[in-house]
């Protein structure tokens, strides 16, 4: 049993109690009434009026009480769910903004590696051509000293036969 039942359970009990202690009063009033009013009938009137009227006021004032008991339980449900639906938008919310940034983080990371992909590959055609050109730069100069050396070699050799 949740304690708000086990307070309303103990509150509704002390009421009765104190109704019954209230009754038990207002029965032991009569009965002195009845022995009064056999000396003064009209002052007893009054007064039993009167005790009719603050008891049937008591009683009033008692469901006044738990319909106000009732009025706070339940603005304090309608907070709670006030707090809780507030609480799950809020959730949501967080949720969807964390997903919104990691897609974004992702999407970032994506760009990121295509350009660094498209770099690479830059970079590798680039380094191909220089040492493509730089082999045909050395293949000419060999072929260049391969053939002065061939020239000096028959200028010498055309000498000696001289």
């Amino acid at each position: 049993m949740n304690p708000k039942e086990q307070t309303r359970k103990a509150e509704q009990e002390a009421k009765v109690e104190a109704m019954e202690s209230v009754v038990e009063a207002g029965e032991k009033a009569i009965e002195s009434l009845a022995e009064i009013q056999e000396q003064a009938v009209k002052p007893l009137d009054d007064f039993l009026k009167r005790a009719e009227m603050a008891y049937a006021a008591y009683v009033d004032a008692q469901q006044e009480v738990l319909r106000a008991y009732k009025g706070n339980e339940q603005q304090m449900e309608a907070a709670y769910k006030e707090a809780e639906q507030q609480a799950n938008k809020a959730s949501e919310e967080a949720i969807e903004q964390a997903l919104r940034a990691r897609e974004q983080a992702e999407q970032h990371a994506e760009e990121a590696y295509k350009k660094a992909r498209g770099q690479a590959k830059q970079a590798h055609e680039e380094r191909v051509r220089q040492a493509l050109e730089t082999r045909k730069e050395t293949i000419q100069q060999a072929w260049e000293l391969r053939r002065q050396a061939l020239e000096q070699s028959w200028k010498i050799f055309a000498k000696e036969k001289k």
